[in-house]
């Protein structure tokens, strides 16, 4: 089976398909959409956990977990950033008392609800962040520097479309009336 795409051809000689290596060339359009938009993110995703390793010491899940309560400045709830986050409440608890312990974040009960805590980064914790985000925002310039500024538009673009279609597939029949 052959595939007419130059990249399909080059990502093979350099035994670097991935999950690419599944599709066939007759398979549908779609389906091969999927499989290169899934090991493109498996790549991406996977050097950024290295990088964020060995050049902080740090996971990528608190990278994000940081990086959401970076924008809110006011702190969360524990349930909305696990919302945020979409895992679950135990997973932001763990996440939590580790950054708690590092002194990256501090936690406190929520004056309108006795039962929730609301989370927040701490001075050191905002520092860290920044730091962080700045070489993780010239990471991903760098993963994307062979695609000029048109073609990246476009592509979110197309992507965004995909996604509001997706959400408003999962979205129960009485909430599209």
């Amino acid at each position: 089976m052959k595939h007419h795409d130059a990249s399909h051809a080059l990502l093979s000689e350099a035994h670097e398909l991935g999950h690419e290596g599944r599709a066939a060339s007759d398979d549908h359009a779609a389906l091969k959409l999927w499989l290169r938009m899934l090991a493109t993110t498996t790549h991406i995703e996977a050097e950024i956990r290295t990088r964020l390793r060995e050049r902080f010491d740090i996971s990528l899940a608190r990278f994000d977990y940081m990086a959401q309560l970076f924008r809110h400045r006011e702190g969360l709830k524990m349930r909305t950033l696990s919302r945020y986050l979409m895992v679950t409440g135990g997973n932001v608890t763990g996440l939590t008392d580790e950054l708690e312990r590092d002194g990256l974040v501090a936690r406190e009960a929520s004056p309108d609800d006795r039962r929730a805590w609301i989370v927040r980064l701490t001075t050191k914790g905002r520092r860290a962040f920044e730091a962080m985000a700045h070489e993780h925002e010239q990471w991903i310039l760098e993963m994307f520097a062979g695609l000029d500024a048109r073609t990246v538009q476009q592509l979110y673009t197309h992507l965004g479309a995909l996604r509001v279609q997706l959400v408003h597939h999962d979205q129960p029949a009485e909430e599209k009336a």
